[in-house]
């Protein structure tokens, strides 16, 4: 009995202990789960008071905000938005011009600056087609230009082939194909084998006071050099007849009034141009009042400067603000403008002070035909040409000796009497000129080569012929007719342009 009851005293002690360790045990687990809860309930209340003073510094900012754009009277501040800078726009005329002579040979800009007749370089007496010939010559002299006269022309269907073969031969130059057509007395179509509308003598227009009548006119003539091939008329004339009555222009001009002469001119140019066709206002300074002819001789210019002023600049002024595409320098002597007697197309004053400068002129400027006898009685055809392009000129037109005058100006380029940049300003007005119908009315390149073109380029392989009737594959007359340096020993016609009749090529 008293084992038993020492054991049930062990057991209660047993358990009483088991159940403070346990009392312990829970003890420590609520303590544990208070301090818990209280750094649980700590971090909440950072983190809320954080938020709190989050909140409270965005609404101080905003209300300084607020305040600010009150202070600035309802200014509204918006994001900056993106601008596009503008593409610079590109002259693509002015690109083709520079592409165009930047790589030309000095021998290929030089030949570019003249206007021959194709007589000059071929070697024939009388060109009347343009094949092997016609060829070879352009590819040793790629000059700016033909200039035509009623011996060239056989029909329409030949002329027209010579000029769609011509223009085809050298795509990468190309050509000024041109003529005297004034209309009146002076015609190479007119006068010739093709049928066109004759518009009369400039003076009966003129004399009408209707400057439409002369638009047509202009209009006329440029549709048929158009329709034939033709790129460039040397019209129209603007001298204003003297007073005296004495004028070799006779008929040619529109008559003696300045203002009604400019406004005649300027309509011509208007509606020549307006064919496709370049004009050309003739003869600066003005030729009205002289009584010589330049072709037989010096002819002398009496009027001073004050008096051109007055009387033969505002035509030529009328005609350039009409936008003209070339003027034709005279070769008459103006002595109380010049200081001596200089012919005027080799003049600077002429050329660079007063019709660049003064008038304001930067088409194409060509002188008359070099072949008259006011240059060749006292210049040689190499001289004439260098002063000519030195006094300003763009294109020597039909000097007397082509090759003399050609050499004269690459020599004087060589030797540095002209700078070859002098020659690529006038290249740069004339390449303008040529190359501006390849840029449509908004700017782009477009191909103007047409299939006539193309057609003859691939059949320069006809034979040119001359009047005498035949001509080899060489190019050279096999008739004999014309002699090696270009010139007719049988009296037909010389390299200088004149025609069969004797008339001087230029008018």
């Amino acid at each position: 009995m008293g084992k038993k009851r020492d054991f049930d005293d062990m057991e209660k002690r047993l358990y009483r202990r088991r159940r403070r360790i346990r009392n312990q045990i829970i003890a420590y687990i609520v303590v544990v789960i208070f301090f818990a809860a209280i750094v649980v309930g700590a971090v909440s209340g950072i983190r809320v008071l954080t938020k709190m003073m989050a909140e409270k510094k965005q609404a101080d900012e905003l209300a300084e905000q607020l305040e600010q754009m009150e202070d600035e009277e309802g200014t509204i501040i918006e994001p900056p938005v993106s601008v596009e800078t503008p593409q610079e726009d590109v002259d693509w005329l002015e690109e083709m011009v520079a592409s165009s002579i930047e790589n030309m040979p000095l021998e290929d800009k030089v030949a570019g600056l003249f206007i021959i007749a194709p007589e000059a370089i071929t070697g024939v007496s009388q060109a009347i087609q343009a094949g092997d010939g016609t060829k070879e010559a352009l590819d040793r002299y790629p000059v700016g230009g033909f200039v035509y006269f009623e011996q060239n022309i056989i029909d329409k269907d030949q002329f027209t082939q010579m000029l769609s073969n011509t223009m085809g031969m050298r795509p990468e130059y190309p050509m000024f194909l041109a003529v005297d057509e004034e209309g009146g007395a002076v015609r190479r179509i007119g006068n010739s084998n093709i049928e066109v509308n004759e518009v009369g003598d400039m003076a009966d227009i003129g004399a009408s006071g209707d400057t439409m009548a002369a638009y047509n006119a202009g209009k006329e003539i440029g549709f048929y050099l158009c329709d034939l091939g033709l790129n460039v008329d040397f019209a129209p004339v603007a001298d204003v007849v003297g007073d005296s009555g004495n004028s070799a222009i006779g008929k040619r001009s529109f008559g003696s009034d300045p203002a009604l002469v400019g406004g005649m001119a300027a309509a011509a140019v208007n509606g020549i141009q307006e064919m496709g066709v370049s004009a050309c206002l003739k003869h600066f300074p003005g030729i009205g009042s002289v009584g010589e002819d330049t072709h037989e001789g010096m002819a002398v210019l009496e009027k001073n400067l004050e008096e051109l002023r007055a009387s033969e600049f505002p035509a030529f002024q009328a005609g350039i603000e009409a936008g003209a595409d070339f003027i034709m320098i005279s070769h008459v002597s103006a002595p109380n403008v010049v200081g001596d007697n200089t012919p005027c197309s080799l003049s600077e004053e002429v050329v660079t002070s007063l019709l660049r400068g003064e008038l304001g002129y930067n088409g194409i400027v060509i002188t008359d035909a070099m072949n008259m006898g006011a240059i060749t009685e006292y210049y040689a055809a190499g001289d004439a040409a260098v002063q000519a392009l030195k006094a300003g000129a763009d294109m020597v037109l039909m000097p007397e000796d082509f090759e003399q005058a050609y050499q004269g100006v690459l020599q004087a380029v060589q030797e540095g009497v002209i700078a070859e940049e002098r020659i690529n300003e006038s290249l740069k007005r004339i390449y303008r000129v040529k190359l501006r119908d390849r840029i449509d009315t908004e700017g782009n390149v477009v191909d103007v080569m047409d299939a006539g073109q193309e057609a003859g380029a691939e059949e320069q392989g006809a034979a040119e012929t001359d009047a005498t009737g035949g001509e080899s594959g060489d190019g050279t007359d096999v008739a004999g007719a014309d002699g090696a340096d270009g010139t007719d020993v049988a009296g037909g016609e010389g390299a200088d342009g004149t025609d069969v009749t004797g008339a001087e090529g230029g008018e």
